[in-house]
């Protein structure tokens, strides 16, 4: 008796000192998240592999307004962009972000997300409550949950009905051993048979082990969620529990392995293992379980995306509640932009410049480093995250709905053995494509044709500009060719300029956009600032003034 009375006290004691510990550590993730709410996270390493799976195997986002290219990506910097602005607590949250980060939807569906993020930024305590629950998922394990939705299911072997034949085989040895041990001795090869089978099939149990093991959590978080009364009107169809809660049982049997912590639970999965292996359970209710993931693979998308529209709503209200000048952006049917105070989130202490084009597009002339490049792809990353998590980094925000394309980023590509010239021809064919939408897209291009001569690169240049420039769409060109200028005022661009000055020897950038084409030409005084030989700058100043003066 005083040992069973040692033993409860042991145990009680454990049991108290694990919830007080348990509570404590809530407590201080609580704490933890209060503190950051509204600050960028710190996170030391993203895999863009598995962040990126959902947005690179989901089939339905041809269904999507407009898809951000792999071009326009790496064009945009969109990878950093997202590192700046996530603020997620799950790794689903993770990759619903960066799918919706290159997902431009409905007009319809952005307000109404917006509306979301307002709900979360205006009620602190139950975004942190939701981040706790979101936490749950945030161990590498989940990125792999969208397998269940997006890859192909396997199909049943072919020799299932052998499957079950020895299945039946072996309850009827069991229970006829009782009448004669003869029949107790037919167990050994059916189990041999079985063992083989069993194992063979172990490697697609594995495959899939990640996927399932986060579904029962993911569904466990998901009906935390689902309990707040906000939650209920935004989400009008929330059946996907239900239906996925009925395979419940399927989902945390084949996660079990996945499980096994302890030398406890390693006993027991021992003898549980061959009580599988003797009657082929885990085969059975494996591909029981592959086809009800099949059937709910809807239900499991609803619940990947009911997740992952919350965490990233939790974000986009965290990166608001911060010190960051961020406004909500107005579409506008017309051709106009109307933008004030825009910068590019990713360059601390950025100059703001205001920009006004109605019924035009932007020709955008300067030297290096004065800021063109980083002005259009300023306007260009605004416009996604308008349309995306309408959001904007300026005071105010006024534009059409755009469907975004670049040519910035051009190298040669020596494994095709494509030249530079080439690599811009096929880039800016994309846009011309692009062009024959009715819907208005947004051209931006850095130094058009800069791989050949310059009177090719003018001429051709100017064509393609004008015929982009069509009467819905919106043309942002960077460029050095000052001739330019000229030809293209005359076809409907407003010309701007970023301009530098020296003083006291040093070259002095103010970032600050100017209306009107660049009047001075300072390449050549560079070339004196950093101590080029006299002669080199006489006769650059000699042919200057002589060819194109």
């Amino acid at each position: 008796m005083n040992y069973f009375l040692a033993l409860l006290f042991i145990f009680t004691s454990l049991y108290i000192f694990k919830r007080f510990s348990n509570r404590r550590k809530l407590k201080k993730i609580r704490a933890s998240l209060s503190e950051n709410w509204g600050k960028e996270y710190k996170k030391s390493h993203y895999n863009f592999f598995v962040i990126g799976k959902y947005f690179n195997n989901n089939f339905n986002k041809s269904e999507a307004y407009h898809i951000i290219s792999e071009k326009c990506k790496i064009d945009l910097d969109i990878d950093d962009i997202f590192k700046f602005i996530d603020r997620t607590s799950s790794k689903i949250g993770e990759q619903y972000l960066y799918f919706k980060l290159r997902t431009i939807g409905s007009i319809e569906n952005l307000l109404k997300f917006d509306s979301l993020v307002d709900f979360f930024k205006l009620n602190k305590k139950v975004s942190i409550s939701f981040q706790m629950e979101l936490s749950k998922l945030n161990s590498n394990n989940s990125y792999y949950l969208e397998e269940l939705i997006n890859d192909k299911q396997l199909e049943k072997p072919k020799y299932m009905w052998l499957i079950i034949t020895l299945t039946i085989s072996a309850i009827s040895c069991l229970i006829l051993a009782f009448f004669n041990p003869f029949f107790g001795l037919a167990l050994v090869p059916i189990s041999a048979i079985n063992m083989v089978f069993h194992y063979k099939n172990k490697h697609s149990v594995t495959y899939y082990l990640n996927g399932v093991n986060q579904l029962s959590r993911a569904l466990n978080v998901s009906k935390e969620l689902s309990k707040h009364p906000y939650i209920k009107t935004y989400f009008k169809d929330l059946s996907f529990i239900q239906k996925i809660k009925s395979i419940k049982f399927k989902t945390e049997f084949i996660a079990f392995e996945k499980n096994v912590s302890n030398e406890f639970l390693f006993a027991f999965w021992f003898l549980f293992e061959i009580i599988k292996i003797l009657f082929n359970i885990e085969y059975l209710v494996f591909y029981s379980f592959i086809d009800s993931i099949t059937k709910e693979r809807k239900s499991i998308e609803k619940m990947f995306l009911f997740i992952g529209e919350i965490d990233i709503a939790i974000s986009t209200a965290s990166l608001k509640s911060g010190n960051l000048k961020i406004c909500k952006p107005t579409f506008t049917k017309d051709k106009t932009i109307d933008f004030t105070d825009i910068y590019h989130p990713l360059i601390e202490n950025c100059i703001e410049n205001n920009i006004l084009l109605n019924n035009k597009s932007m020709l955008l002339t300067g030297s290096n480093m004065s800021g063109k490049t980083t002005f259009i792809r300023t306007v260009a990353v605004n416009s996604i995250l308008a349309q995306t998590l309408h959001i904007c980094f300026a005071k105010k925000y006024v534009a059409p709905y755009y469907k975004v394309f670049s040519s910035i980023r051009i190298t040669d590509n020596l494994l095709d053995d494509t030249s530079y010239y080439l690599q811009e021809v096929l880039a800016v064919k994309e846009l011309i494509n692009a062009s024959l939408n009715l819907e208005p897209c947004l051209f931006v291009l850095d130094e058009i044709f800069k791989g050949t001569n310059t009177v090719e690169r003018i001429s051709g240049g100017k064509a393609i500009l004008s015929f982009l420039n069509k009467k819905q769409h919106t043309v942002l060109v960077s460029t050095h060719d000052i001739e330019l200028t000229e030809l293209l005022e005359k076809d409907n661009f407003a010309l701007f300029h970023f301009s530098e000055k020296i003083k006291d020897d040093k070259l002095l950038f103010d970032h600050k956009l100017k209306a009107g084409k660049l009047k001075t030409r300072n390449a050549i005084k560079i070339l004196d600032l950093y101590k080029y030989p006299p002669e080199i700058i006489k006769e650059a100043k000699d042919v200057e003034s002589t060819y194109f003066s």
